[in-house]
């Protein structure tokens, strides 16, 4: 049966045209593509919908979860009349716009002891100030100089909307013609989500961008001795364009995670469009067009296919994580370096065919005495580690050892706060409303079952409420529809059923809809004092063993749900996932490499660095305070896919020096000197690449790309210095070389 990589290599001999039609016409599709493709932020990226807790918050949201927009207004004295006239107005004014449920502000309370009017002098001002209890004054007006209104809207808004309804009241706001020396900023967390969307969109730009110049810069220097040395960087920009298309046409979204994961592939994927090139060039020194281009992708292609599937390994195995974003991060990289390997390996030779690609002298592409210099020192140092394995492997052992319990005291980031620009406006606007307001932290319980309206059900959530704000110092106070019944019946508790519905009958449906939904579900709202997610996270647990004690009445189910239950178990998903990930990983890719080797021995020799360098990621983490977050938790398994080509490779030509009948340590020292400045060239092009992350707005995205540039410096170290000490074990109880030569 006739190889897959023959056929491309004839159809690139026989038809270049035709083959560069047919590229161009699915890159014109792939742009297409690209304009299909958004931005996705909130829960969707770090819960599961599919699973029981994401049906309960998408539930929970639906019903009562409403989004709150701020209006933060900074003037001399924000209660003089005129200010007072102007907010009024502007708030009537936002009322009016679909989807908002309800607006407050000072303008209600003074309106409430001021008989239904507002006031229109200072004096009166003044008299209705005294009114209003000074806790409510406090929260509303901290200071004359600032004021907050708030805008709620109708719960179960989809993100669209609620943009849409964002965008409405800024246009209110900026037409609304306040009085001199008034400043109104439109801010809450759905303005968040919208800045936060803008730069993304900003941040993937400009990182691709550096990415692409860190490239342009790295083949200049590291390139040179090919002609139309550029040529990996456009191809790499084509296998972008693909997986651009690609996303755009599979619906997949673009979120904080995957803006990560462009960069990585243009680091990895030029290394591909590299490898084709350098073959292209070698083949064509000796040979004719036709024979190079066939020799190129038939011996290029399926060896750097291996490098790819190793790569890929790592990569599939974020698939199980069990939070979204990371999967997307891991899908988004898998069809990233598949599309780069299948870029290079169509476009490289078709270009040659189509400019009959001329070979650079191989005298002027000689790099002087320094490379050969680094080959020898190369060789010989590996020849040294593998004169004294033990020692070596044990040192660099032990200090993996180290990093893997290091590895245990690394924090766990949720604060989706802290993962954007310190200085975005929206988080600045945010913090300086939670100095002012005090925290807006709420922790819901949602209930739901046969009649939560029942007296009996009533009760307890009376009784438990009131268990919860007693005994835990965090809650600072309880909201349900048992408020608005006591407050409705004169403070008590009705003493039957049909008392109960009497009751509600009177209470507003505006009133009842914001904590009762039907007679089967209903919430209750905690506050919350100001605190870190692990003191949250405590809280939480707490909350679910006192449900567990204090048991609902039969055929009723209550659970905390909500952003704040969100973000705190996305802490518990982070640790799990990374070691599930990661173990995978190493599954993944020995299966891989025992299906190539088919010996256990052969096939776990390339994983022992790859087992160090986790360790050493997790020291260096903790030595320079690098938080896991969704993007770092990816770590352990892209390391492995990463850091796997080179020692594959390392071991690759090792037993082809064998086979070849060199012994041991001339084989250790061919090996290394020939790969291992190949690997160096390849590892310094992947820096520059990964480097474009550093560069980042996003705090997660930039750590990511710290700790990302120091792994592929430890792969650097892994295969040219661990390599040779297990090399030299594992080649030592041999008889023979042949006993060690490749299957077929």
């Amino acid at each position: 049966m006739k190889s897959p990589y023959k056929s491309i290599a004839d159809a690139v001999v026989r038809h270049p045209a035709a083959v560069a039609g047919l590229f161009v016409a699915a890159l014109l599709v792939a742009f297409y593509g690209t304009g299909l493709i958004t931005m996705e932020t909130g829960s969707d990226t770090y819960m599961d919908k599919t699973t029981t807790r994401g049906m309960l918050f998408d539930k929970y949201a639906d019903s009562f979860m409403s989004d709150s927009i701020m209006l933060l207004v900074e003037t001399d004295n924000v209660l003089n009349p005129d200010v007072l006239a102007y907010l009024d107005r502007v708030q009537a004014d936002i009322a009016d716009e679909r989807y908002v449920d309800s607006t407050r502000s000072i303008v209600d309370l003074v309106r409430q002891v001021n008989g239904g009017k507002l006031p229109t002098s200072a004096a009166e001002v003044q008299r209705a100030k005294a009114l209003v209890p000074p806790e409510t004054l406090e929260r509303y007006v901290p200071s004359n100089m600032m004021t907050i209104g708030i805008v709620t809207l109708e719960p179960g808004v989809s993100s669209e909307v609620r943009e849409n309804v964002l965008n409405s009241i800024a246009s209110v706001v900026a037409i609304s013609g306040p009085p001199p020396g008034v400043q109104v900023t439109v801010s809450g967390d759905p303005a968040f989500a919208q800045q936060m969307k803008q730069e993304m969109g900003t941040s993937m730009g400009v990182l691709i961008g550096a990415a692409m110049l860190l490239m342009v810069l790295a083949v200049g220097l590291l390139f040179s001795h090919v002609r139309y040395r550029l040529l990996p960087v456009a191809v790499v920009a084509t296998g972008l364009i693909f997986t651009f298309g690609l996303m755009g046409l599979a619906g997949i979204h673009i979120n904080m995670a995957t803006i990560g994961a462009f960069p990585v592939l243009i680091g990895i994927g030029i290394d591909y469009a590299i490898q084709f090139h350098s073959r292209f060039e070698e083949e064509r020194r000796r040979a004719p067009i036709d024979e190079s281009v066939v020799t190129t992708i038939t011996k290029a292609g399926p060896s750097v296919l291996y490098a790819m599937l190793s790569t890929s390994m790592g990569f599939i195995a974020m698939g199980i994580s069990p939070v979204p974003m990371v999967r997307s991060f891991g899908i988004v990289c898998v069809i990233g370096v598949v599309m780069c390997y299948l870029a290079a390996l169509i476009a490289v030779p078709t270009f040659g065919v189509l400019i009959k690609y001329r070979p650079k002298k191989e005298e002027s592409a000689a790099n002087g005495g320094a490379m050969e210099a680094y080959n020898q020192f190369l060789g010989n140092l590996a020849v040294k580690i593998a004169k004294n394995p033990v020692p070596i492997l044990l040192i660099l052992g032990l200090v993996a050892i180290i990093g893997v319990e290091m590895d245990n005291e690394i924090r766990i980031s949720t604060d989706e706060q802290t993962f954007v620009p310190s200085d975005m406006p929206a988080v600045v606007d945010l913090k300086k409303i939670t100095r002012t307001m005090g925290s807006t932290q709420t922790l819901p319980v949602y209930i739901r079952g046969d009649d939560v309206t029942s007296l009996e059900s009533l009760r307890w959530i009376q009784g438990f409420s009131a268990y919860e704000v007693e005994e835990n110092a965090d809650v600072t106070g309880a909201t349900s529809i048992v408020t608005e019944i006591l407050r409705y019946n004169k403070g008590v508790m009705p003493q039957t059923d049909a008392g109960v519905r009497e009751v509600l009958d009177r209470i507003p449906e505006e009133t009842k809809k914001k904590y009762l939904s039907g007679n089967m579900e209903t919430v209750v709202q905690f506050s919350l004092t100001d605190m870190e997610m692990e003191q949250a996270k405590g809280l939480i647990t707490k909350v679910r063993q006192d449900i567990a004690w204090e048991k609902p009445p039969a055929g009723i189910v209550a659970d905390p749900t909500g952003s704040l239950e969100l973000f705190t178990t996305l802490m518990d998903d982070i640790e799990k996932g990374k070691t599930q990930m990661t173990v995978l990983g190493f599954g993944l890719i020995l299966a891989f490499l025992l299906l190539v080797y088919r010996k256990i021995g052969k096939a776990a020799s390339p994983l022992v660095p790859i087992v160090m360098i986790i360790g050493w990621n997790g020291l260096i983490m903790y030595a320079l305070g690098i938080d896991y977050t969704p993007l770092t938790a990816c770590l352990g398994s892209m390391t492995i896919g990463v850091a796997s080509e080179y020692t594959v490779l390392i071991m690759e030509r090792f037993y082809e020096e064998r086979e070849k009948g060199r012994e041991l340590y001339d084989a250790i020292h061919q090996s290394v000197s020939r790969i291992g400045t190949a690997i160096t060239v390849s590892g310094m092009t992947t820096v520059f690449g990964f480097s474009a992350l550093i560069l980042s707005t996003f705090n997660i995205v930039q750590n990511f790309g710290v700790v990302t540039v120091i792994t592929v410096g430890f792969s650097l170290i892994g295969a040219i210095i661990v390599m040779p000490a297990v090399l030299a074990l594992m080649g030592r109880p041999s008889a023979h070389p042949a006993s060690t030569a490749l299957e077929e």
